[in-house]
């Protein structure tokens, strides 16, 4: 892969990266009803807005899931991936495949979400403990259905709250022991190629 094809790469993963993210906020917004009066809410719906729109006129929502954001997010990944396979000379994907692909590249990139907004909360918790942040707040909320469960089973102990440390290492082995090999079978039917030996 030439200078050039790098450059392509990085900038195809970065921008299209960038706005998945979004999507995905977006989407975790509605499904914890966030506060959409948080400046940094508003300014992910404002962004997200102009392809969404139309979305939901034709995508009804389904059991509290806003399942026009979800279609958004594949359709961006399934163009993320095709650029991708044109810089960098891939075989012509299998559509089958490619979806898959898709669907768990948006699980991984939901992992991550979680795995780097913990991240943030417990960095601002040490840096400005009891201050508001409107990132913070609208974090605290998106992270909130996975952290209940944590904090349950892990209660605080002497004022030291060990469950994100439980979510974070949930998360790592859920990659792991499910994203990847799901990533590499979606990726052999997408290219026809045999699955690597593990």
């Amino acid at each position: 892969m030439g200078y050039l094809s790098n450059a392509g790469v990085f900038l195809i993963q970065v921008g299209f990266g960038l706005y998945e993210v979004l999507i995905l906020l977006r989407l975790l917004m509605q499904y914890v009803r966030a506060d959409f009066h948080n400046p940094f809410s508003r300014f992910i719906v404002q962004a997200t807005n102009p392809p969404l729109r139309p979305l939901r006129r034709i995508i009804p929502g389904l059991a509290g899931i806003d399942m026009a954001s979800v279609v958004l997010l594949l359709l961006v990944i399934l163009i993320e991936l095709l650029l991708l396979g044109v810089v960098l000379r891939l075989p012509s994907p299998n559509p089958v495949g490619l979806l898959l692909l898709a669907a768990v590249e948006g699980l991984r990139l939901l992992i991550h979400v979680y795995l780097f907004s913990i991240l943030i909360l417990v960095i601002l918790s040490w840096v400005n403990p009891g201050g508001y942040n409107p990132v913070a707040h609208l974090l605290a909320q998106i992270t909130a259905p996975v952290m209940r469960p944590a904090r349950r089973l892990l209660p605080p102990m002497g004022g030291l709250d060990l469950s994100p440390m439980l979510v974070l290492i949930g998360l790592y082995l859920l990659i792991l022991l499910l994203v990847d090999p799901l990533g590499d079978l979606a990726t052999g039917l997408t290219y026809n190629r045999g699955l690597a030996a593990p």
